[in-house]
Order: structure tokens, then C-alpha cells, then sequence
């Protein structure tokens, strides 16, 4: 795979001891330990875009249902007791959240 890299200070990759890409266990893969985050220094989770993305392809989901066997029908009124029980609530989003995410309604 071909990755391009391009930083403010390149001396803070000169580090050969701290590699953190390898390749993947599959081919045309690579796999990094760790956060990555594209217009932002501090991700606080495993990938965070700050900004539009643009996905040439498929983007997989754990509720797509290709990524599913073995399904089938639930029993309804069990599920409509079920969802009686959960707990409801509407919220508004701070605004300091809301400015940097780019949401205007909140």
C-alpha cells in the first residue's frame, strides 16, 4: 500500500524505535496501534475526522446487514414490553460540541 505522509516538523517521525504502521495480516493493508486524527492533534478515540470525509467504496457498519446471518423475526409484543421499560430522553448539544462539529440546530 502507498501511504503519504506530510507534517509540520518532520524531525517528530525521525524515530525508527516508536513504529507504530506495520503492514496488515491481509494484502494491501496496514494496521496502526493506536488514535489517529486527521485535522486534529488530540483524537480521543480510534479515528476522528474533524471535517467533511469523502468514501469511495462501501463503509461497513455493525448493524449493516451484510454483516449478519441467521435472521428472523422477533416475537413483537415481547419486544414492545421490552421497549416500555427503556429510559426516553431528549437533550440538546453543549455548544462548544456543536460549533466544532459544524451543527447548527442543536
Amino acid at each position: 500500500p502507498n501511504i503519504s505522509l506530510q507534517a509540520s516538523n518532520p524531525g517528530q517521525f525521525e524515530n525508527d524505535s516508536d513504529v507504530l504502521w506495520q503492514r496488515g495480516p491481509a494484502p494491501e493493508t496496514i494496521a496502526y496501534h493506536g488514535r489517529v486524527g486527521i485535522n486534529t492533534d488530540t483524537p480521543d478515540e480510534a479515528l476522528v475526522v474533524c471535517g467533511n470525509a469523502t468514501v469511495m467504496g462501501r463503509v461497513m457498519h455493525p448493524s449493516d446487514s451484510r454483516a449478519k446471518q441467521n435472521i428472523r423475526e422477533v416475537d413483537t409484543n415481547e419486544q414492545l414490553r421490552r421497549i416500555t421499560q427503556m429510559r426516553l430522553v431528549e437533550y440538546d448539544y453543549k455548544p462548544e460540541f456543536a460549533s466544532v462539529m459544524g451543527i447548527k440546530d442543536t
